[in-house]
């Protein structure tokens, strides 16, 4: 990074490595052979981390991870379709919002932003509604950090034969999701998070059967996932122009992945991450929003010092200016702000992080203790 350039920690975009960035250096032929193959290993390989292949299939998509979400569930969920939407955060009420914008019968379960949702309660509301067709799952809501039971939730909806929807934007390559013990149609998630490339491309992992079995459920030329798997596994090449940097980005941060050791030494890093924050935090006096067992090393809302002299716009800039970018709450109820562990950053990133906070307190003469 330029000695200028701020360390972001953020749920993405991300900071990424210098290996990612200057695989951005290389103009690509939409068309050639050589970014074909980028496209079909990166695809492969994002398969593999879910361990789904043989049974799943990736489709890439333009755009941020919104643009895969929307496109899943127009995809998926048939126009006569109805889905229950779990949710405990701002991406879960996205998700309904997405579903009312399709035209698509929804109902949504929500519960307080620091309480995940319980396999208990979908077992029972399936019951209770048995128009319902899928079932939609925010894995972590970055909102906050919250981890929700993923495993348990899947196997409820499996043994009331539905499917499972699940937007794993944050927690893919860092958290482990495995396709042969995680039923779910469509798994959704994007290059510039956990996996440390840069933004601008989303992509689907759906089970291919239905995929397949999905024709005319959606409305959407650009967002139609199996027209574009179709196109992709006939001529080796997306169907409208590609961010192809992006794609180079996501292929190299990849082979970094897969130096670093994979998903588990992903994780440990960011759990590393995550608890360095949070023990520095904890001796400033700030307390993090969430109880530990139901927090994903993802990225921590803290709460803000009580003291009237913190202003969020004055803490975010003096921070940045000792070279750290964090987050704003997401919550309405109570005030706080967010620090992300995801990222090419370590423990020792998080502890000068820490130490930058603190100095800014000193510097606004805000009391934390």
């Amino acid at each position: 990074m330029a000695a200028s350039a701020p360390i972001l920690l953020t749920p993405g975009p991300l900071t990424t490595s210098e290996r990612t960035r200057k695989a951005m250096l290389t103009d690509w032929g939409s068309w050639d052979g050589s970014f074909n193959g980028l496209t079909a290993s990166l695809c492969d390989t994002l398969v593999a981390i879910a361990n789904g292949s043989g049974s799943h299939v990736c489709v890439p998509l333009q755009g941020s991870g919104t643009f895969a979400v929307e496109a899943a569930v127009g995809t998926f969920v048939p126009r006569d379709g109805k889905m229950l939407v779990l949710v405990n955060g701002a991406y879960g009420r996205r998700l309904a919002t997405i579903c009312e914008r399709l035209g698509r019968a929804h109902g949504v379960h929500e519960t307080p932003e620091d309480v995940p949702t319980t396999p208990e309660a979908v077992d029972r509301l399936i019951e209770e509604d048995r128009a319902i067709t899928h079932v939609g799952l925010i894995h972590c809501e970055t909102s906050t950090g919250i981890l929700n039971p993923l495993p348990e939730i899947a196997a409820v909806v499996a043994r009331h034969g539905r499917r499972l929807i699940v937007d794993a934007m944050s927690s893919f390559g860092a958290l482990p999701i495995d396709a042969r013990t995680v039923p779910f149609e469509a798994l959704i998630a994007a290059s510039g998070k956990g996996l440390e490339g840069v933004p601008g491309m989303g992509f689907v992992l759906a089970r291919e059967e239905a995929l397949l079995a999905a024709e005319g459920n959606t409305a959407s030329l650009a967002l139609d996932l199996r027209d574009q798997h179709l196109y992709l596994r006939r001529t080796g090449q997306w169907r409208f122009t590609p961010p192809t940097h992006v794609v180079a980005a996501l292929h190299e941060a990849l082979r970094q992945y897969e130096d670093e050791g994979g998903l588990p030494a992903r994780h440990a890093r960011y759990a590393r991450n995550c608890e360095t924050l949070i023990a520095g935090m904890r001796r400033l006096g700030l307390r993090s929003f969430l109880a530990p067992a139901v927090q994903a090393p993802i990225i921590v809302t803290f709460h803000a010092p009580r003291d009237g002299r913190y202003r969020f716009a004055d803490f975010y800039g003096a921070v940045r200016d000792k070279g750290f970018i964090l987050y704003p709450g997401k919550l309405t109820r109570v005030e706080t702000f967010r620090v992300g562990c995801i990222g090419a950053v370590t423990p020792a990133d998080m502890e000068r992080a820490v130490a930058a906070v603190a100095e800014t307190f000193r510097e606004l003469g805000i009391e934390t203790l």
